[in-house]
């Protein structure tokens, strides 16, 4: 508790709240990169499963049918 009470001096809140703009704009520029960077390894993640898919298809299709129950 104290030590927040010695912290408190140092907070800054601008009485201009113009000094705002540079940290919504890069705050907006790193939302806008992670959105990129996330859908770009989303894409990479489907393109990986469909690639192995179609390398292994043969020996999924062949322990789909060993793992199924035989009626």
């Amino acid at each position: 508790m104290i030590k927040m009470i010695i912290l408190m001096p140092f907070l800054y809140f601008p009485e201009d709240k113009t000094e705002y703009i540079p940290a919504v704009i890069s705050l907006a520029i790193f939302i806008v990169l992670t959105v990129v960077a996330m859908r770009l390894m989303m894409k990479k993640s489907r393109n990986d499963e469909k690639k192995f898919n179609e390398k292994y298809s043969k020996e999924i299709k062949q322990a789909k049918q060993t793992d199924s129950p035989t009626k």
